[in-house]
């Protein structure tokens, strides 16, 4: 299982997330990626942050584990050639190279499908690539705030909001190794690569696109919530005696069981709230009565007591408090590095049981060159 996609090799021309993102992927199913860098400095994540180990920051780490590393000068004519020669016996191409740079190089995706008709090419752009703006780069929060998504993020009065996590740039990472793989799979019938295209843009209005349709078609966009939803009530989290909880009342089947549990089942009965669709229309009216009812007793006693009568709910957890949680814990998304003192978040799935572990660290750069025969420009 460790070595799932063993036998295909793919060259990522990756800088910093989206695309480095796609390569670990690929690295931790077993693939061979090399990863190919400007000879001077490499990566610009290698420098994103202080050094964590060898001279590299940690973020480099974390996309940049189980590859190779070939430091090669593309605008070299010792580069090109030997890019080409990679290029010939590779499955899949991978970059996020800023617009017109890989026209320039003459490695744009019909150019090098032609010469290469085996090759996976995978572009990442910023903006997509077509559109008055598909030569514009582009990074994590100014897509957010230019797609709509951040305006998402936040309660009625809050500001827009970037999300935590860069859901964009590894989105779009993702969405690169399902469109390799499915080609990948019709290769197998054809023989024939073909080009992958997929952008943080995309990847962003994919994100926000529940509520862009529900836009497009009822002419109205969902209430901003912090923790809540749009569609259910109570469905949100709450302030308790100590810490907060989120409860999620999916149906009415569920707020029976919590308003018994508050001692409220006369709620059942209230035209009110009897149905979700009369919450919805008395939300205020039952929060009111909510939030007070919570304030009464610990986290720990609603969790107890929710878990008990099967009412959905789950703590407010920080990072350090998730982590150490017995269900995190079970599922050993924290793997170690082999060879190293630390440990690195693993891929979330998992083949019959088994979930796919790191197979080195990440390089150092040019580590790899004389494996390869890439010389280096001095």
């Amino acid at each position: 299982m460790q070595n799932i996609l063993q036998g295909v090799t793919v060259l990522e021309l990756g800088q910093v997330l989206a695309g480095p993102f796609a390569g670990a992927i690929f690295a931790d199913l077993g693939a061979e990626v090399i990863k190919l860098e400007r000879v001077e400095g490499g990566d610009d994540a290698r420098n994103m942050g202080v050094a964590f180990r060898y001279g590299d920051a940690l973020n480099f780490h974390v996309f940049n584990r189980g590859k190779k590393s070939v430091a090669i000068d593309l605008k070299s004519a010792e580069g090109l050639a030997a890019f080409e020669r990679l290029a010939s016996t590779a499955d899949v191409f991978i970059h996020n190279m800023r617009p017109g740079v890989t026209k320039a190089l003459g490695v744009d995706g019909q150019a090098l499908c032609a010469r290469h008709t085996q090759l996976i090419y995978c572009e990442i752009s910023a903006f997509g690539h077509t559109g008055p703006m598909h030569m514009q780069p582009g990074y994590e929060p100014l897509i957010q705030a230019f797609s709509g998504l951040s305006s998402t993020n936040g309660g009625p009065a809050d500001p827009p909001m970037r999300s935590g996590a860069s859901v964009c740039d590894q989105g779009t990472g993702m969405w690169a190794v399902i469109g390799a793989l499915a080609l990948l799979q019709r290769r197998g019938h054809t023989g024939r690569g073909g080009v992958v295209s997929t952008s943080l843009l995309e990847t962003a209005l994919g994100w926000v696109g529940q509520k862009a349709d529900a836009y497009v078609n009822l002419a109205r966009l969902p209430e901003r919530h912090r923790s809540g939803h749009p569609g259910f009530v109570p469905y949100e989290s709450f302030e308790t005696k100590d810490a907060p909880i989120l409860v999620c009342c999916g149906n009415d089947r569920l707020f029976a069981k919590f308003a018994q549990e508050l001692g409220h089942p006369e709620w059942l009965s209230d035209p009110r709230f009897s149905s979700n669709r009369n919450r919805l229309a008395n939300k205020i009216v039952l929060l009111e009565i909510l939030i007070p009812l919570l304030h009464e007793h610990p986290r720990a006693v609603w969790l107890a007591r929710f878990n008990a009568a099967g009412v959905p709910c789950a703590p407010v957890n920080t990072v350090p408090e998730a982590l150490e949680d017995p269900q995190v814990q079970a599922l050993q998304m924290q793997s170690s590095v082999p060879g190293e003192d630390f440990v690195l978040t693993a891929l979330p799935v998992s083949f019959d049981g088994e979930r796919p572990a790191h197979r080195s660290v990440a390089p150092r750069l040019g580590q790899h060159n004389k494996e390869f025969a890439v010389p280096v420009k001095k």
